[in-house]
């Protein structure tokens, strides 16, 4: 029996919290990184912010590449320790990482290469457009680091090694919240870098979770390896890593598409409404990094559990997983309701923002709660290796309603800004009723 049995055996509760816990962690450490960077950032000037802002979907649809793709892996290493064959499960490893090193080169050139124009499309302020292509050119020349670094987080989460995803993940945004003021504003011997060594800090941070990673895998083994010998049948197993990778990286990737926009719908009004969403979606880290823990503490679980043939442990799991993340976005709720201006004003000082930015947000927090079942759904179904389901609740969330919705409300019918921030939730009320309506063809939601 695989030495990750207790992953079928123990109790759900208590798995599920020793497996979540650690990344839920880690994920709010990241959630204050993006805070405390964006405040730094927000520091040198209102353009500086509305930079990062406008370069945030290119950065997110790396992530979402290397997340996504991971998910990938993720799911075949799980699946196959659970169905006892570690010979497939190692060549999963091996086969993924080769195509995750691949991917991150061409994402770094392609990245590189096309920010000035895609910012342009944004912006006519040539600062903004400069502080953004000096961002881009650092922090994506990091972008193999990134994506090879994310490729052992999920192989280290498939076979339950959480505390040392947790332990790499905090260490690299710990330090990237050490360096932002010292690479921005200068310390000493180091020159003030402004946006440029906010840049910086993020790649190094991202480089030292990756040696972190390196260190704990040929230290000890994890009970998956990397083995050139299976690399031949690793890359023959391409097309399941990408059966599953593909739609999780566009679920991910969905919200760039969403982002850049929205930003296009609102521009047309002012920039100010831009740098609102870009607060927004770095105060929302806080709800929903928090529940991407949970559900990459959920995803090898279920993937085991299916491996060997446990529905009801699949069914009881995913469950639970639902009640905690409606737990969290109540809670988020509840803050974004009572004290909106005072989040609003970590990044701005400008009264107008605040003003426009607290109302964005009480507006758009009707819709946490209900997102829980998309979220849930969604990630349990990637656990399972449905990846096309799950990618159709994205579609739903990301583009089919909120996108038409948020033009026909604010420029069709004349509500401004404001009919951007009610397609918010009005699409999370929608996305959840269809992610019922999969869930149950996944025999994921019984009677």
């Amino acid at each position: 029996m695989a030495s990750d049995d207790f992953m079928r055996t123990r109790k759900v509760l208590p798995l599920l919290l020793s497996m979540s816990l650690p990344m839920v962690l880690s994920m709010l450490v990241s959630s204050l990184y993006n805070i405390v960077d964006s405040y730094f950032v927000a520091m040198i000037s209102e353009d500086a912010m509305t930079a990062l802002s406008l370069v945030f979907p290119l950065q997110n649809m790396v992530s979402s590449i290397g997340v996504g793709f991971g998910i990938g892996i993720n799911a075949s290493i799980s699946y196959y320790r659970g169905a006892g064959d570690t010979d497939k499960a190692d060549a999963s490893a091996t086969g993924g990482l080769i195509l995750a090193i691949i991917h991150g080169i061409l994402l770094a050139v392609v990245c590189i290469a096309i920010s000035p124009a895609f910012l342009g499309l944004f912006t006519s302020s040539e600062a903004i457009i400069s502080a953004g292509v000096r961002y881009s050119v650092i922090v994506f020349a990091f972008a193999m680091t990134n994506v090879v670094g994310i490729t052992f987080e999920k192989i280290f989460q498939a076979v339950g090694r959480m505390k040392v995803s947790m332990t790499a993940m905090m260490a690299g945004c710990v330090a990237n919240i050490v360096l932002d003021p010292m690479f921005i504003f200068g310390l000493g011997p180091i020159p003030a870098m402004g946006i440029d060594g906010a840049a910086l800090a993020t790649g190094l941070g991202q480089l030292l979770s990756l040696a972190i990673y390196l260190i704990f895998y040929f230290r000890s083994p994890i009970g998956v390896a990397i083995r050139m010998d299976e690399a031949r049948n690793g890359l023959r197993m391409a097309g399941r890593l990408y059966g599953v990778g593909i739609p999780a990286t566009l679920n991910l990737a969905l919200s760039s598409v969403l982002v850049a926009s929205l930003n296009a719908i609102l521009s047309s009004f002012a920039e100010m409404y831009t740098l609102i969403l870009g607060i927004y979606y770095r105060l929302q880290t806080f709800l929903y990094l928090p529940a991407s823990g949970l559900v990459q503490g959920m995803r090898p679980i279920i993937g085991y559990n299916h491996g060997a043939g446990e529905r009801k442990r699949v069914r009881q799991i995913f469950l639970l997983v639902l009640l905690l993340c409606a737990l969290l976005m109540l809670l988020g709720t509840i803050l974004s309701l009572a004290v909106p201006g005072r989040l609003i004003a970590l990044f701005s000082d400008n009264a107008e923002t605040i003003a426009a930015g607290a109302g964005a947000l009480r507006i758009i927090s009707l819709g946490f709660i209900v997102s829980s079942v998309s979220v849930a759904a969604s990630g349990a179904l990637e656990g399972l290796g449905k990846g096309l389901p799950s990618l159709w609740i994205s579609l739903f969330r990301y583009v089919i309603i909120i996108i038409p919705l948020a033009y026909i409300l604010s420029i069709v019918l004349g509500w401004g800004p404001d009919g951007v921030w009610t397609a918010f939730w009005v699409s999370e009320v929608v996305s959840a009723v269809f992610s019922i309506i999969i869930c149950r063809r996944s025999f994921l939601l019984l009677e």
